[in-house]
């Protein structure tokens, strides 16, 4: 038996904005382990499980200015050295963001009616208490837990707004169709048609002048297209524990990763049919795991089920 849980207009301050090679919004990743943390919780306390999540964002305001062309972050100022110098620092892109987490829950929610809003009082403190892609929540509208079949009334409450959807089989045809007319194409190339703005000459455009006409080229796919971060993918072999020095924990097995990128769609909230279309899921495989929005026939045959069970 499952439910939805959903967490309504989630205010957060400095979030991170950048997300591998992207930025503007936090990574998908950060609002799946969100949604693991509070899981790991929920099944401590009351033995219910989340697993997919839904994004839909209301506002955002990324710490950047722009010259008129290209943008910088605008960086705090950190204390001087001992010696009077300034103290070197990675650069951060923070953001402010309102947003909306729609969770699967799986288990029984025990005490019927009473139960369920012992569970919305119960998340309205727990949500509260952890951050969200770096960032801290200042402010949680009332949270509600519902049935599949009636998300779709708590659905304009959550409007205006834009769900954010895996649009990654798109790449993948994208790509494919790429390669019949070139074979040397690289998948970069095909992400890189979901992110850029590209202009082009026209060969039959040139005027006497030797000038030509500049047209702007489509996207592959309407709609408001984006590049993501989706998922890392181990790029070393596996070492045994404490193998690897001043690693984060000497009781794991430790690999090195990189990041994976896919390509996502903004679509507005009341575009959406049913819960299902807005989850986020984790596939894992021996060589990494990646945030997916649709199941695909290779999902049958690996570990898609990432969260733990306690």
């Amino acid at each position: 038996m499952s439910n939805i849980i959903i967490l309504p207009w989630l205010e957060v301050e400095n979030a991170s904005a950048v997300a591998g090679l992207t930025w503007g919004f936090p990574s998908i990743t950060h609002f799946l382990g969100y949604t693991h943390a509070l899981s790991r919780k929920l099944q401590l306390s009351h033995g219910l499980r989340l697993e997919g999540c839904g994004v839909i964002c209301h506002r955002h305001q990324a710490h950047a200015y722009s010259s008129g062309r290209d943008y910088q972050f605008a960086l705090t100022r950190n204390p001087l050295t001992r010696e009077g110098k300034t103290a070197s620092f990675n650069e951060e892109g923070r953001i402010h963001l309102t947003v909306s987490l729609v969770m699967e829950c799986h288990g029984e929610i025990a005490n019927g009616d009473i139960g369920i809003g012992d569970l919305q009082a119960h998340l309205q403190t727990l949500c509260q208490t952890q951050k969200l892609a770096g960032g801290s929540i200042t402010r949680l509208r009332n949270v509600r837990v519902c049935s599949h079949e009636k998300f779709k009334d708590h659905l304009f409450g959550l409007m205006p707004g834009f769900a954010l959807l895996d649009r990654s089989d798109w790449l993948a045809e994208h790509y494919q169709a790429l390669k019949a007319h070139d074979p040397e194409t690289e998948m970069m190339d095909a992400w890189l048609d979901f992110a850029a703005l590209k202009f082009a000459a026209a060969a039959e455009g040139e005027h006497a002048t030797g000038q030509v006409d500049w047209s702007w080229q489509r996207k592959p796919r309407p709609g408001y297209l984006v590049p993501l971060m989706t998922g890392w993918q181990r790029i070393s072999p596996l070492y045994a524990p404490g193998q690897v020095i001043n690693t984060r924990d000497s009781e794991t097995p430790f690999c090195f990763a990189e990041a994976v990128y896919g390509a996502g769609e903004w679509v507005g909230a009341h575009r959406i049919k049913q819960a299902d279309e807005l989850f986020w899921r984790y596939r894992t495989t021996d060589t990494g795991y990646y945030c997916r929005g649709q199941a695909t026939p290779e999902d049958d045959n690996e570990e898609v089920d990432y969260f733990d069970t306690f």
